[in-house]
């Protein structure tokens, strides 16, 4: 039963989120726990289920249109949007039910809170509220900013994508000028949700009511929402910042005493952990305590009259209640325990067995040393060696008459100015061009290199070679020539020939099945190991998860990551596990690799020999 009000309810902040904040709190750690042990998992299991009913037993950026092409995917797809507003419905609904309890002055019981957000969340599944679906996936963004950057701050897009988008600004200020825009747009729909739950109509009738309250206040209501959601991310940070604060002084205040700094600091990291989680939980929550805020001030402005929801009737039986607030909150720590269970299983590596042996992580120059030298020449390759790396990773391609040289553009303006193809080109032309003077005067002259030139030079230094072949489409024999070139300086056993097109890889092993190769993907999921013409595998630094590695090394191959440049990143793959970073900067990667081989103490005595001993350091370096 619903009773109508029309009298001003007094300040429309006042007691919206304290009255029923215990129900609430218990309802969101039951909800987020759930979505957690079994939202995921089960969505990971389905998403595989579809991959092998489609036929892709793993996707790479070679075949990811065409799985996302195929019915089954699209059905997919459409299946996980309406789950996934489905899933926002009931969270939304949950905030909206309880704060308006609180602000009628009524207790809001777990169990009415739970029956009230399911209910309204089923409802969007009826045809007249399928554009509801839309409006929810696209409020998320301006509704759960903290909980986007926390997650964010988790994913890492893949290489290619972050390429294409930061390629030109003009894409960047078009693709703000879109968000804003969408947000002033969706402005109309702010209240659609509220009206929606609160009165149980239509989606069409919520949404002319919302679009008429909202009428002059979209940009202030925008701005404050923004706002709101930035002020919550920013005491998320402080409070983030100021722990791990106390973690560092706390480890130099016990800097002497192992067990002690191990267990403060482990709590303080244990704390930050709860902390980000439950920013995340609680974003939209917080972001829709504003807009409920907002809702009910331009009601009482416009003179609307309000709907009251009594609470269910069991509800009332204060007995009943607390014991199902008890049976609720075991299910809750249960919940909790079984999460910590499945998350400790799985980073230890219980549930995904691994078959691992003693490793010794390489270091691959990315071009050469391309962030002191210009890329791809031999100035690169040389210092790729005085730095300090085991391998060094080079593009090759054919010129017009069938000499390999290496460049990693096809069209040679970027790096010698000269804007024509390769395969356009004979060596000769391509040989008086200057490919260092584009990096800097120091290196100009500096020329476009044969494939025999590297090759000589590795054989003379040891330096190993990772080759990568740029097919263009207009070759002859173009992996035929690169292998004879490895053979003929005997380098068959420190080079591997690697390519982004499987195809290139699949004719390396028709001519010579011996002869090392490597698939390189910006993109990869699934079991990629059942490419039987790959022997390892290269994949873009955010592909690199311990899963993926674990997999490839049960599978007795090897993983490399690109390209990895930070100390945060380099970090990040050692501790993954990958057999071989592909960086621009070796002595970075090197130091860090060196550093998680031996203790601090017996790393300080390592710097210290090299202090003493000038000639065990590198060679000074040249920057750009």
């Amino acid at each position: 039963m619903r009773q109508r009000i029309r009298k001003s309810r007094g300040p429309v902040t006042a007691g919206l989120v304290m009255r029923n904040w215990k129900a609430f709190i218990m309802f969101e750690l039951l909800y987020k726990l759930l979505i957690t042990v079994a939202g995921f998992p089960l969505l990971g299991l389905c998403f595989t289920g579809i991959m092998r009913l489609s036929g892709y037993p793993y996707l790479t950026r070679e075949n990811i249109w065409l799985f996302l092409k195929h019915p089954l995917t699209i059905l997919m797809i459409l299946a996980f949007v309406l789950l996934a507003a489905t899933v926002n419905m009931i969270d939304i609904s949950a905030v909206i039910y309880t704060l308006d309890q609180s602000r009628q002055k009524e207790q809001a019981g777990l169990v009415a809170i739970i029956r009230f957000s399911v209910r309204n969340a089923l409802r969007i599944w009826l045809p007249q509220n399928y554009l509801l679906v839309l409006v929810l996936l696209m409020l998320m963004p301006f509704a759960s900013i903290g909980m986007a950057t926390g997650v964010m701050s988790t994913l890492s897009l893949p290489g290619f994508v972050i390429e294409v988008i930061l390629s030109k600004k003009l894409y960047t200020i078009l693709a703000a000028a879109l968000v804003v825009i969408a947000g002033l747009l969706l402005m109309r729909w702010l209240y659609a949700i509220h009206y929606y739950t609160l009165e149980g109509c239509s989606f069409r009738q919520a949404h002319q009511r919302s679009t008429a309250l909202s009428d002059k206040h979209r940009l202030g209501d925008f701005l404050t929402l923004i706002a709101s959601q930035t002020v919550f991310w920013l005491v998320q940070l402080g409070l983030t910042v100021g722990l791990v604060s106390a973690a560092m002084a706390l480890s130099g205040f016990f800097e002497n005493m192992f067990v002690l700094r191990w267990l403060t600091t482990t709590g303080v990291w244990i704390v930050v952990v709860l902390v980000i989680l439950a920013s995340m939980a609680l974003s939209t929550p917080v972001a829709y305590a504003v807009v409920s805020a907002l809702f009910y001030l331009h009601k009482e402005e416009k003179g609307e009259e309000e709907i009251h929801i009594p609470p269910p009737g069991m509800e009332k039986d204060p007995a009943r209640l607390r014991l199902q607030h008890r049976i609720l909150l075991s299910a809750a720590g249960l919940l909790l325990v079984a999460a910590f269970g499945v998350g400790f299983l799985f980073t230890s590596g219980r549930l995904n067995p691994q078959i691992e042996h003693v490793r010794v992580m390489e270091i691959t120059a990315h071009r050469g040393a391309s962030a002191f030298y210009p890329e791809n020449t031999m100035a690169a390759f040389r210092g790729a060696w005085e730095q300090g790396a085991d391998w060094t990773e080079l593009d090759v391609q054919q010129t017009k008459d069938g000499q390999i040289i290496v460049m990693h553009d096809s069209n040679t303006k970027r790096t010698t100015g000269k804007n024509a193809n390769v395969w356009e080109l004979t060596y000769d032309e391509i040989a008086q061009l200057d490919a260092g003077s584009f990096f800097s005067p120091e290196f100009a002259g500096e020329k476009v290199p044969l494939l025999r030139e590297v090759a000589a030079f590795s054989k003379e230094s040891g330096l190993r070679l990772n080759v990568e072949l740029k097919p263009t489409g207009h070759e002859k024999d173009f992996e035929k020539a690169v292998v004879d070139i490895i053979r003929e300086y005997g380098l068959e056993n420190d080079c591997v020939i690697t390519s982004q097109v499987y195809g290139v890889l699949e004719r390396v092993k028709e001519y010579d099945p011996e002869m090392e190769t490597v698939y390189v993907m910006s993109l990869a999921y699934g079991d990629i190991t059942r490419m039987e013409a790959a022997d390892h595998f290269s994949v873009e630094a955010s592909s690199a998860t311990v899963r993926m590695v674990s997999r490839v090394h049960n599978a007795g191959k090897q993983i490399y990551a690109w390209t990895v440049n930070s100390e945060k990143s380099i970090n990040s793959m050692i501790e993954n596990r990958v057999d071989n970073i592909i960086t621009d900067n070796i002595p970075l990667a090197r130091q860090c690799v060196e550093d998680s081989r031996y203790s601090d103490l017996l790393s300080d005595f390592i710097k210290l020999l090299g202090q003493q001993r000038p000639e065990l350091t590198l060679p000074e370096l040249r920057w750009k």
